[in-house]
């Protein structure tokens, strides 16, 4: 993994996008994510961003986008090829995380896709299952979107900001620093329910007093 690492941090800015965006898209599109944590690839992103080689912006805007996009890949195979994807030998050893995955989309619907994408296991299978269980695309992709935003912007500014240090942050990536990020986005997530909320309750009061 440090020869890898190494060597993402040594190529042409050109292949350097080309390599983060496909990380990161294939982690949740192709479950490649058990072998290399979309996280990490999100972190080196920035990590070559601080070093000036790429632009910040634009490595944001790419790792988001293969967040977005990789899960709506994930989200399709799920739902065409249904439960047999999920009996794939690769899987199989994972049978019980794959339960507890399947209880979290049923209980919590879209907000499990979008906390999902804070937790490496449950964010490479979680846009399957969804289109398995044969969740609306439209409610998938609001919240899949929502998490991508907030997962991809801060992991890369993450790197960004850690410069030299990147190896300690690329350790802790999975683990402790995903758990700040997921604090930040589940506060977002509930700030956007109470407007939500307050909206509604706003047009249903101006919709009796017109009436």
């Amino acid at each position: 993994m440090t020869g890898f690492i190494d060597g993402l941090l040594n190529i042409s800015p050109l292949v350097a996008y080309i390599a983060v965006f496909c990380l990161v898209f294939a982690e949740d599109a192709f479950f490649i994510g058990f072998v290399i944590p979309g996280e990490t690839a999100a972190v080196l992103g920035g990590v070559v961003a601080s070093r000036g080689e790429v632009q910040l912006g634009i490595m944001m805007v790419l790792v988001v986008g293969a967040a977005i996009v990789g899960d709506s890949v994930g989200y399709e195979v799920g739902k065409h090829l249904g439960t047999r994807i999920m009996r794939a030998k690769a899987l199989r050893r994972h049978s019980g995380r794959l339960e507890n995955a399947q209880d979290f989309l049923r209980r919590r619907g879209g907000s499990a896709v979008f906390l999902g994408r804070f937790t490496a296991f449950f964010r490479a299978v979680l846009p399957a299952l969804a289109g398995t269980s044969r969740m609306p695309y439209g409610r998938f992709l609001a919240y899949n979107a929502a998490g991508g935003i907030i997962w991809g912007i801060g992991f890369v500014l993450l790197g960004f900001l850690a410069g030299n240090s990147y190896e300690a942050i690329a350790k802790a990536a999975g683990r402790d620093l995903a758990v700040v990020v997921a604090i930040v986005a589940v506060a977002a997530l509930i700030a956007w329910h109470v407007r939500s909320r307050r909206r509604r309750e706003r047009r249903r009061a101006a919709g009796r007093r017109q009436e």
